[in-house]
Parts: structure tokens; sequence; C-alpha cells
């Protein structure tokens, strides 16, 4: 037979085995039958990968997770504020970790991570069959669980096969797209560690309090060692389990040749030396504005493509960061005050006592309370106990009596926002004052009050009476507001001065002439729109509670002559290249107050600050400029506000505390003359020499 011939009969051959298998089997027993089972299976298989392929993180996503750029956020003279992390981490290059670290990552979690290409079939293999005899084992490489790390939602951590096929569907593009040492450069930027701390350089300096680079063999095995279960093996709070994991890593390393056996019989012998310190975020100059602006940002990134904590993006704000920096200290500087004052007040040997029903309620609301009767105990032996516990009454006084604040500044001719200061200290108190928190405005709120009179024809040289004032409520309740136990003069009094000097008797009988309703609705026109105002006699007084955002508005609408304008933080945001990829222009004028009527109420607030409550601004901070503003102070002493006005800035801020209960327990600095005045008062001096 010729080779042509011999070649056709083999080909014939094939074919004919070919057709036979491709015909459904007549009895699926059989070993025809069990090889079309295993290609069925084998098919559904292949499907089944290729349908989870778009199920896992593009390509895209890959690339930007190594190149991590946080957006940045800018006040309008160049300055940065803020920038959004993903995670509290610092990134360092490969050759900024030491090389012990990287040592013991690769012997301890996958030996022949530069001979696989994501996926270690042996180790898989092994893990598997160990599993199936009932000592489950973990068989993924370091690319796998970078994999795990990076992508969570897309991934998970539930214990099935369709986690562990993206899982290693996911290694298998990373593999391809970096190399092993940007592998692993990525992996130890991105591990986490507890306490807040992401990253190589973060664990670093939490728990030897040192660089990345400094960490001897001892101190990285320790960190790798965290990785098979952080909190199991946390070395502060589990040290003998953390010393006996971090001997198992050094174990390893002498395994695989990275430590010589004379160094590893001297180095197990050593205690676990931990030197931890809790690493906080930097806070940077405005942080309770960048935590206000994420949500709008996420939101914007979102609709258009980008990534806020991935793509470098620039947000250029309004804010300046002169004023920023000094409202900042102006905040602390009064803050640091009034907690003197808080302090004395509430000093244990004062209000602050077990006796006191207010810090028996307080108990009753703590977490270790609701902790302990929910584990079974007597709530009255709880309570008891407790209460005899000193080093938990100081904690709890502390965070219960400690002075807050909130500051806001605005350019009124633009609504542009200069400055936003939140609380105290971000790390201490995170809780915006100025967005956030809703607190009853007092005497700010009579503005509104008297502009409603001045719409409806009334002048400032018109006169009332300072006496008693009874408005009925309804079902037998009478409203009788007072001054402070101060007696009614029986004289007539401008509304100029009633404004000036804060008459509630005044404010209420115009409260009654006006209408709650329409005082209610001139509110919101001049800025007061998002909190919710009870159209009620008492409203007149700053009843209801209020965003000091919103009052910077308002009284920024009376600032620019009854044109309200809307509170603008965002200008522009650029890409990394500095391209514009939008603008924001200031909201259009919105006219909330007739002329007339709005040069009117500017001219009584000058009066508040000529000879008025707001007297202060010129006697003890010399402030001679055009300015106008309102003191404010609600019943016990518990806010206090003022708010000041200029052509070109007005300003605005808040004192008092988280819990309303709490007050300065005294009725000088209680007063918003005292508690909030001298903060706008010291920005605004140094704003005007400034310029």
């Amino acid at each position: 037979m010729t080779f042509h011939a011999s070649l056709r009969a083999r080909w014939a051959l094939l074919r004919a085995q070919a057709t036979r298998l491709a015909r459904p089997p007549e009895h699926w027993l059989s070993a025809h039958g069990l090889l079309w089972l295993l290609a069925a299976l084998a098919l559904a298989g292949l499907l089944y990968v290729l349908a989870l392929v778009p199920l896992t993180p593009a390509i895209s996503d890959i690339r930007k997770a190594k190149n991590e750029q946080p957006a940045q956020l800018v006040s309008s003279d160049g300055r940065l504020l803020a920038e959004y992390k993903w995670v509290n981490r610092e990134w360092v290059p490969l050759e900024g970790i030491a090389q012990p670290v990287v040592d013991a990552l690769i012997a301890t979690e996958d030996h022949r991570f530069y001979d696989h290409i994501g996926l270690d079939w042996r180790r898989t293999a092994s893990a598997l069959l160990r599993t199936a005899g009932g000592d489950r084992q973990g068989g993924s490489t370091i690319t796998q669980q970078l994999a795990r790390n990076l992508y969570p939602e897309d991934i998970g951590r539930a214990p099935t096969f369709t986690r562990k096929l993206k899982e290693a569907i996911t290694a298998l593009k990373i593999e391809w797209l970096y190399s092993k040492d940007e592998i692993l450069e990525t992996y130890l930027n991105t591990v986490p560690f507890l306490y807040n701390a992401y990253g190589i350089e973060m664990a670093a300096r939490t728990y030897f309090d040192k660089s990345a680079d400094k960490l001897n063999v001892l101190e990285s095995a320790t960190l790798i060692g965290m990785l098979k279960g952080t909190a199991y093996y946390n070395p502060v709070l589990n040290p003998e389990r953390a010393q006996a994991r971090r001997n198992t890593v050094l174990a390893q390393m002498k395994k695989r040749g990275k430590l010589a056996p004379a160094e590893y019989d001297r180095l197990i012998k050593r205690p676990l030396r931990i030197r931890f310190e809790r690493q906080s975020e930097v806070a940077g100059l405005a942080p309770h504005l960048a935590q206000q602006l994420r949500r709008q940002l996420i939101d914007w990134a979102d609709e258009n493509g980008y990534s806020l904590y991935f793509d470098g993006l620039v947000v250029r704000t309004t804010i300046d960061s002169r004023l920023q920096e000094i409202a900042t200290q102006a905040v602390q500087r009064q803050g640091r005050q009034l907690q003197g004052v808080a302090d004395a007040a509430w000093a244990p040997r004062a209000a602050w006592s077990a006796k006191s029903p207010l810090v028996q309620q307080l108990v009753r609301e703590s977490p270790q309370y609701a902790k302990a009767v929910a584990g079974g105990d007597a709530p009255e032996e709880v309570l008891k106990k407790l209460l005899a516990d000193g080093d938990f009454l100081r904690q709890l006084r502390q965070a219960k009596t400690r002075v807050q604040a909130g500051f806001m500044a605005l350019d009124p001719r633009s609504g542009a926002v200069l400055a936003w200061v939140g609380s105290r200290d971000y790390n201490t108190d995170p809780f915006d004052h100025v967005q956030a928190a809703r607190r009853q405005p007092g005497s700010t709120f009579k503005p509104f009050v008297y502009g409603a009179a001045f719409a409806k024809g009334m002048l400032p040289t018109d006169e009332l009476v300072d006496q008693t004032v009874e408005i009925p409520l309804g079902g037998k309740q009478v409203w009788r507001p007072t001054d402070g136990g101060r007696p009614p003069s029986d004289q007539p009094m401008t509304l100029r001065d009633g404004l000036a000097y804060s008459k509630n008797t005044i404010t209420a009988q115009l409260m009654q002439q006006v209408g709650p309703e329409r005082v209610a609705q001139l509110a919101r026109a001049m800025g007061v729109r998002e909190s919710t105002l009870e159209a009620v006699p008492a409203l007149a007084l700053g009843t209801s509670p209020v965003t000091l955002k919103e009052m910077v508005a308002a009284y920024g609408t009376i600032a620019s002559a009854g044109l309200y304008r809307a509170p603008q933080v965002i200008a522009r945001i650029e890409d990394k290249n500095g391209k514009l990829l939008a603008e924001f222009q200031p909201a259009a004028p919105e006219r909330a107050l007739g002329l007339t009527a709005a040069q009117e109420l500017r001219d009584a607030l000058r009066a508040a600050i000529d000879k008025g409550t707001g007297v202060a601004i010129r006697s003890r901070f010399g402030i001679t400029a055009d300015v106008a503003g309102k003191t404010g102070t609600t019943q016990d002493n518990t806010d206090g506000w003022f708010i000041l006005m200029h052509p070109q800035l007005v300003a605005g801020a808040w004192a008092g505390f988280n819990d309303g209960r709490i007050t300065l327990r005294s009725d000088y600095w209680g007063q918003g003359a005292h508690s909030a005045l001298p903060m706008v008062g010291d920005m605004f001096r140094q704003a005007l020499r400034g310029k």
C-alpha cells in the first residue's frame, strides 16, 4: 500500500469513528455514553466559565485599581483642602518596602508565586484533597487574594464554586496585565491590617511606629502572619497568638531558604514588641465640607463615567483657604474658652453627680447599659454598677459635655461659600454642625418677622409698647413671651430698637400683626429652604430647628438687598491633566424681599451692632466697617448664635452641645453674644485687616 493510500485509509477510519461518536449512544451506561456525558459536562463547564467572565472586573477597572489617584478638593486660591481616598492608606513602591516583608509574604502565602500564571494547580489540588478529608485548606495564590481584596463586591467571599471561578478569572486578568513585581506592590499596598490601616505602610506605622522600608525580619513576619486572620492574630489584643503565628512565618522563611537556620533559632525566642499607635487620616483644611460633598461628587462621577477614588479628578471650590484657616482658628480658640466654662459647670462635685436625674438618664442611654441589660442583667443593678464606676462616668461626662461649634461664611454678591468649619475638631467630632445639625435659631430668626412687617408697609420708626403680651393658642393655652426675666418698661419702642435690643415682647406683638404663615413664607424665600418651619406664634422667637447654612444664606439675602443666591461650593471639575470636565455657574438671583423692605431691615440690624446685643463687634473687636448682624440665644441658653453681614462677606457661628439637654449653665456664657459672637468677630477682624 502506498503512503497516500495509507493516509486516506487512516483518515476514513477517523471520520468513521467521529461519526459514530457524534451519534447519540444507544446505551448511556456504555463507554460511548460516558464519553458523551463527559463531553457535555466539559462543554457546560466551558459555557459557565464564559458566562462568568462579564461578571468579573473589567480590564479598565483593574488598571484603575493599580493606578489609584484620589480626587482632590482644592480651594479657590489653589490649596489642597481634602483628598477622597477609598481607604486610609499611603501607597509606597515595591522598592520602598523592606525585603523581609516580600520574603515573608512569598514564603508563607505563595512560594511558587514567580512560577505560575495566577493559579497554582498543584496547591489547588492539594487544598481540595485536604478539604475533602475534613481539613479545610485555602489554595489561593497571592494574585487570587489580590483579586478578592480589590473586588469584594464583584467576587465576594462566600466559599462557593462560583466565587472561586470568578476569583480565578480575575487573577488571570491581573497576571495578563501586570508584572509579578507590580502584583506584589499592589497586594502589599491594598491588604487591610485592622484599625483603619490599609497597606503595609500604614500597618508599619500603626503597629511599629516606623515606615515600611524600616521593618526588620521579626516585624515583617508579624505583619505577614496577620494576613491569615487579622482579628484572630491581632498583636494588640491577642499577642500570644500573634507571636505563635509570627514564628510559623519564620519557619516558612527558613524552609524556603529566606532565613538561615541559626538566625531562625535566635529569632523565635524573641518576644513580641509592638509600638501601637492608631493612624488617623489627614483631615485637611475643610474635612466637614469634603464629607458633605462626597455623595454629590460620587453621583457626578458615576453619571459621567469617572471614579472619585481612582481617576485623579480635581474639584475646584469657592473656599478661600486664608478665610478657612482664620475661621478654623477662631472656632478652636473660642471652643477652648467655652470648654473651660463647661468643665467647671459640669464638674463631678457640681452638676455631674450620680444622684442627678439627668446623669442617670444619660447612663441608661449609654451603649454599656444597653449591652448589659440585653445580656440579661437587671436594669437597676446595671445602673447602680455604672454609676459607681468612676472611669465610666468620667468618659461619659467628657463625651456629653464637650462644647461644639459650627461656622460658615459666604460672599453675598454671588453665594460663593468662603469658609466652612463643621466642628472644633474633625477627628474628635466628624458630625457637621453647618449643614447636618438642626438647632433652634433663637433671636437670629427675628429678622424674618421684621422683614415681613416692612414688606407689609410698616416702618422701622413705627412704635409698639413694651408690655406684657398674652397670645391665645387655643385649647385654653396662652403664650406669654418674656425677656429673660426683665420686666417690660411699658414704654413705646420703635421697631428698629425692638430688633436692635432683641425684645421678645415687641417681636411677639409684631408676629400677631403679620401672621406666622407670612413669616414662614418669607424665611423660606430668603434661604431657609430645607428645614420644616412650624407656622405658630412662637416661630417668631426661633423655635423651629434650622441649619447654620440656611441662616447664613438667608442673611446673605439681607446683605444683597433682598436677592437670594443659593450657596455655591463647587466651581469646576477638571481631570488629572487639567482638562475642564464641568463648570458650575452661580445660581441666578431670586427676589425674596422688596428692595425698600430689605434696606430697612438691614438698617435695623446695623443698630443691633451699633448699640444693641451685638455691640461687642465694635467695642471688643474694634470693627468699624459698615456691618450689621444679630445675636441669638435659645431657651435655657442651649444654643448660642451670631451672624454678621458686610457687603462682601456674611459669616455666622453656632455654639452649644450635641445633646440639647446639656448647656453651659451660665446666663452670661450661654448668650450668643458671648458664645458665638467671638468666633465671628475674630474672623471678621482678621479678614478686614488682611483685606
